[in-house]
């Protein structure tokens, strides 16, 4: 049903060449040129310049890729849940942050996907703006996040409070206290998230609340993936703020402490965010409730 123009468009985008577009879409370079000109002539607009030798989208072209992106995702979304439908099975795309990644939530799904026979879930990890847009684009059908979404085509829904902890290795000497001061802080190598992720962000943020400054500590490393950051920690090479959630398994193992900080509340909540539209409510009433019985048991064997 999708229109082949829009996968054109798409693809030259992509590729900003009309001669690899046609050859990704199996198409003939002039047939590519066509459905580009058609394009420019209904809508009115000039699509791509060249530049350098390549194509590159105009201002009025980026508007129409958001929106054939979207027009895609909704194409395939229609024929998978088709597929499904014949197959009596539901497939799932969910989007987790690299936080959530470590944390309670995979190990979740995978016990809801055991527990339902026919259920493919598939996972992409990326950053939180990034899982936002790909949801309004609708590449996802769940993400797992942080707060609430700003957008008015999403909902959230709260699965549980989390907060952010200083991780320190068991030899560490920090690890015989009940809390770390922010001097004692200071005087650590930090290992930290990079400056893009929510949890740097909120770290930062709550320090500037009560006039501290991030230029006071003495930053080692700056790490995008939390499970290398707590190899890192583990092995005694520095001191991070991380979630207290992602750190569970490693606490309960005995692998790692996490200390809360002082003079930092450092709260927020995590979440399933998803579509208005997003029709299968009971899949969330059941992952929120395997959620709750995973986080009993983890605590039992605490």
């Amino acid at each position: 049903m999708l229109d082949a123009k829009v996968n054109t468009i798409l693809a030259v985008a992509q590729e900003r060449n009309f001669t690899r577009a046609a050859q990704v879409l199996g198409l003939t370079q002039p047939a590519v040129s066509h459905h580009i000109q058609t394009l420019e002539d209904e809508l009115g607009i000039k699509l791509f310049v060249r530049k350098n030798g390549e194509f590159h989208p105009t201002a009025e072209c980026e508007t129409v890729i958001r929106y054939a992106k979207q027009l895609r995702a909704t194409n395939d979304k229609m024929l998978e849940d088709i597929k499904n439908h014949k197959k009596h099975i539901t497939r799932l795309r969910v989007g987790f942050t690299h936080t959530a990644e470590s944390g309670l939530i995979a190990e979740v799904l995978a016990k809801y996907a055991a527990l339902n026979e026919g259920v493919s879930i598939t996972v992409t990890s990326d950053s939180m703006k990034n899982l936002y847009d790909m949801m309004e684009n609708m590449e996802l059908d769940l993400a797992m996040s942080w707060g609430k979404p700003q957008s008015e085509n999403l909902n959230s829904l709260m699965l549980d409070t989390d907060y952010l902890v200083c991780a320190v290795a068991p030899e560490s000497k920090l690890a015989k206290q009940s809390m770390v001061t922010l001097e004692q802080l200071k005087r650590e190598n930090l290992i930290l998230r990079t400056q893009m992720s929510a949890t740097r962000n909120l770290f930062e943020t709550t320090l500037e609340s009560i006039g501290e400054s991030i230029e006071e500590f003495n930053i080692t490393l700056e790490v995008d993936n939390v499970a290398t950051i707590k190899d890192l920690v583990r092995k005694g090479l520095g001191v991070s703020i991380l979630a207290q959630s992602s750190c569970m398994d490693e606490v309960r193992k005995g692998k790692m402490f996490v200390l809360p900080i002082e003079n930092l509340g450092m709260v927020r909540e995590s979440t399933i965010i998803y579509r208005k539209d997003f029709s299968h409510t009971e899949i969330l009433n059941d992952i929120t409730k395997i959620y709750k019985e995973t986080l009993k048991k983890y605590y039992a064997r605490g």
